[in-house]
């Protein structure tokens, strides 16, 4: 079973897991019956794509460089070398006699930093976890680091779940790690050794960790640039371009897929929303207030302190945006400059259950009010976009609608043989 904190399964399950691993490396049974085991969905998934991009299980971790001066230079320009001091005081400095490792990867993978209890670092290096070494997923298999920055989450991997056999006698949690202006991931922290590394409390720890080396780096940013001007934000998030927020006075940001759902969220409900609310729209399984809270604080790094306030979470201002534009048009009624804003569906990468409904809502509404117009010109308009191209209704009406012998007649016949040629 799966806790809320993301821990993996009890321990007396581990004989289970460790035969589910063999059967399923071995080939005796396929993907889909993970699903009715009691592997975690996230772990199962993670095998998938470990068989799937064709990792060794009976190999150590990663595939060490045999550069040392690669390794030393990509430490010197790494934007978390700034940030050691803090990692090793919250983790480092009391993990001598430990029995534990602590580990810094760049964004890839690659382990920069590796310190902690010597005679564990020692075992460690028997399975490549060494500085230069690639534990990416898809150079390691399933491992805390490697999985947590394919998912952009944190985690924990315990024993058997490890892709690896060599790595199966360890437990380890990591917490991916992000630049503090533009929220791109730039690393992660992982802390490996016994079962106690599994534990509800080592992730808070690691949790912790990772929001103090996001607001070092952000003090160390800010002392250096001096104050920002903040004025009035406009948010792009329609269509298959990467959703941005341009202030002002300021070239766009590049917005995470995160942060644009959350600016959509508070955009869609000005009387605010608490932590556990928003956590709910975002991700009705798995994230809770702690996320939530450093999710805000990497936000507001990127579009300011004073449009975002706390107790519940909300603008402070209205924001501008190419979906509020589309709205606005929609509610006076101006279809065609509905369609001309409507660069295509809200966030489509978008998971958040919140989203998905905003998306539904702005993609339906218009495509009502196109076909309430009865304008042949703004019909085609419409069945030229992704989200148009099975809307049989609104290909039927554009067949019936043009004159015989047009080409937009052709066009449509033509679409809806193949829309019926599809269902047969």
């Amino acid at each position: 079973m799966k806790s809320a904190d993301g821990v993996a399964a009890p321990r007396r399950a581990a004989p289970a897991l460790r035969e589910l691993h063999e059967l399923f490396v071995g080939g005796q049974v396929g993907s889909t019956y993970l699903d009715s085991t009691p592997v975690r969905r996230l772990v199962a998934d993670s095998w998938r794509r470990s068989l799937a991009t064709g990792v060794d299980p009976d190999r150590g971790g990663g595939q060490t460089s045999s550069a040392p001066v690669t390794v030393e230079r990509l430490r010197s320009a790494h934007p978390l070398a700034p940030a050691l001091p803090v990692i090793r005081r919250l983790l480092i400095d009391d993990a001598a006699e430990s029995g534990v490792v602590v580990a810094v990867t760049g964004a890839d993978g690659t382990l920069l930093w590796v310190d902690g209890d010597r005679e564990a670092c020692r075992k460690a290096e028997l399975m490549d976890f060494v500085p230069g070494a690639d534990w990416s997923e898809r150079g390691a298999g399933t491992n805390a680091p490697g999985t947590a920055l394919a998912l952009d989450r944190e985690l924990q991997i315990r024993g058997s779940e490890h892709f690896c056999r060599l790595v199966q006698p360890w437990n380890c949690t990591a917490v991916p790690l992000h630049d503090p202006t533009t929220g791109a991931l730039i690393g992660a922290i992982d802390i490996t050794g016994g079962a106690s590394v599994a534990s509800p409390q080592t992730l808070g720890l690691m949790r912790a960790t990772g929001v103090a080396v996001e607001n070092h780096l952000a003090l160390l940013r800010a002392s250096a640039r001096g104050p920002v001007v903040s004025g009035e934000a406009r948010l792009t998030v329609l269509g298959a371009a990467r959703p941005t927020c341009r202030l002002e006075r300021g070239a766009p940001a590049v917005l995470t897929g995160r942060h644009a759902d959350i600016l959509v969220l508070l955009d869609r409900h000005p009387e605010g929303l608490s932590a556990d609310h928003l956590a709910v729209l975002l991700d009705d399984r798995d994230l809770d207030v702690v996320t939530i809270r450093a999710e805000m604080s990497r936000l507001r790094r990127v579009v300011g302190e004073r449009l975002i306030s706390s107790r519940p979470y909300r603008l402070t201002e209205p924001i501008a945006s190419d979906m509020g534009d589309v709205f606005d048009a929609l509610r006076r009624g101006d279809v065609a400059q509905a369609l001309r804003c409507y660069a295509g569906a809200l966030l489509p990468q978008s998971v958040s259950p919140g989203v998905a409904r905003v998306r539904a809502e702005l993609s339906s509404t218009l495509r009502a009010a196109v076909i309430a117009s009865n304008n042949i010109v703004l019909l085609a308009d419409w069945l030229k976009l992704p989200e148009a191209r099975d809307d049989r209704h609104g290909w039927q009406m554009l067949h019936d609608r043009s004159p015989i012998g047009s080409p937009e007649r052709a066009q449509a016949k033509g679409h809806l043989a193949g829309l019926d040629f599809d269902l047969t």
